[in-house]
């Protein structure tokens, strides 16, 4: 649910202010039947979400119309229906985990109500990039989403077994909290209950996975290891720390020079890039290079044509903060994964599989608009205008496998994943592009999704039928 726009004209904003007020009130109260997680049965919880979701459908609007924005009255699917489905999908997402149903569900109640309104209360600055979303209703649902969480998390505790680790109670919800504020802040017409959801689930799922691996060797930390070694291993890690610093500043500094990168995608890169290479080492931050160069070079190549067609790169190609993060995400996450040795063999997996599905899907997009003739949708395989969303070529299709190859060989070449699993890379990283592509035909030109949302879509997929296929096939 979106922070209401202040410049609405004040008979409306009264009506609109009673209206969403009563309503946001609705949507907090309704967490509180989270605390029954503790108690009943994940096939309870299941039941009891699907009356949820189907009062919704075709109770509530005949006896609580004042709920309802105009915009809602026209359609079968918005937030009142989108919210209890959330809910759904979390309890059926997490049937042995109702600590973390309950802590997303905390998060999605409060978090999201209290931003709407604080923001219409508060007002103040907005997101440059979101002038819908103020920073005050952003801060209100990150406290308030982590109050939530953390009190949920902590409620449910006793009916996980073995109960999760207090570190993950508390941690794990502020966390997810966070990015799912950030998240609720993204420019697209896709219902905040689902994303919203969705964002502190993965967050809270993360957590679990972190917490689990170093549960049982917290005494670790007692200190009664053998200081030389221990003073050794801070002085490896510092030195490879600060060798990741140098060496992402200066690509960084290189790419923003040959503009490739505008001030922000420069920042987050080398964020990014730091994350990894300490994780995963120079050979995992090779990957990372030359995947960005492949994407690069691609981009820049056919400008001429693209130009005059009208489907070049916007800024000159300069890439900002949010291709990053879409492009490069999922990896980043997989590499710190790894790197804290949670599932390394799966997080290395996908972590390649993230990165090859970003570049090949780049190299196939910018080698279709330059050299593409024959461009149709992937969804109605009728002839389309290059550069329409979900529009596809043989020559861009052809270039893409391509890379798909040679990016997996590489990672393979420099130990990241064995040469076994270059097939569910690459079959992986195909899936996830034509998934994507078909996204962008259904959703991207109504503005649901937009084009760094279909990236991570495409990244996280890839890396999770990778993972799948990689049981059957190593």
């Amino acid at each position: 649910m979106m922070q209401a726009d202040l410049s609405r004209r004040s008979g409306g904003a009264a009506r609109a202010e009673h209206s969403e007020t009563a309503r946001q009130i609705v949507h907090m109260s309704m967490g509180a039947f989270a605390v029954l997680l503790r108690w009943i049965a994940w096939w309870q919880a299941l039941a009891l979400a699907c009356a949820a979701l189907a009062f919704n459908l075709f109770v509530l609007p005949r006896i609580a119309r004042s709920l309802y924005r105009q915009g809602d009255r026209d359609r079968v699917a918005h937030g009142i229906v989108f919210y209890p489905l959330s809910v759904l999908l979390l309890i059926l997402v997490f049937p042995r985990r109702p600590d973390i149903a309950a802590a997303a569900w905390g998060i999605l109640a409060a978090g999201d109500g209290v931003a709407t309104l604080a923001g219409r209360a508060l007002g103040g600055r907005r997101w440059p990039w979101n002038r819908e979303k103020t920073l005050a209703g952003s801060i209100a649902f990150a406290i308030a989403g982590a109050c939530a969480g953390v009190g949920l998390a902590w409620w449910c505790r006793p009916a996980v077994t073995p109960p999760p680790f207090i570190a993950f109670v508390v941690a794990a919800p502020i966390a997810a909290a966070a990015v799912a504020a950030l998240v609720e802040t993204i420019p697209i017409r896709l219902d905040d209950n689902l994303s919203v959801a969705a964002a502190a689930g993965a967050v809270l799922w993360i957590g679990a996975l972190i917490c689990a691996r170093y549960e049982p060797t917290l005494d670790a930390f007692s200190g009664s290891g053998n200081s030389y070694q221990s003073y050794a291993e801070v002085s490896f890690s510092l030195i490879a720390i600060g060798t990741a610093v140098a060496a992402n500043l200066a690509v960084a500094a290189a790419g923003y020079a040959a503009r490739s990168v505008n001030l922000s995608g420069a920042v987050c890169g080398a964020l990014i890039g730091v994350a990894i290479f300490s994780a995963l080492g120079w050979q995992g931050w090779t990957l990372l290079l030359v995947t960005f160069l492949a994407a690069t070079i691609s981009t820049r190549t056919g400008r001429t044509r693209k130009q005059l067609l009208g489907i070049a790169e916007e800024r000159g190609g300069r890439r900002g903060a949010g291709n990053a993060i879409a492009n490069t995400g999922v990896a980043a996450i997989a590499a710190m994964l790894a790197g804290l040795d949670v599932h390394p063999a799966a997080a290395r997996l996908a972590f390649a599989a993230a990165l090859v599905a970003g570049g090949s899907d780049t190299i196939a997009s910018e080698i279709g608009k330059a050299f593409g003739r024959r461009t149709w949708s992937v969804t109605s395989f009728r002839r389309v205008a290059p550069g329409t969303s979900g529009a596809m070529s043989i020559e861009g299709t052809a270039a893409g496998l391509f890379g798909a190859v040679a990016l997996a060989g590489l990672a393979s070449t420099l130990g990241i994943v064995p040469n076994r699993a270059l097939p569910a890379i690459v079959v992986g990283a195909t899936a996830g592009s034509l998934l994507e592509s078909w996204l962008g035909a259904t959703f991207e030109a109504r503005g649901i999704l937009n084009n760094d949302t279909l990236n991570f879509i495409n990244t996280a997929v890839s890396a999770g039928i990778a993972i799948c296929l990689s049981a059957w096939i190593v």
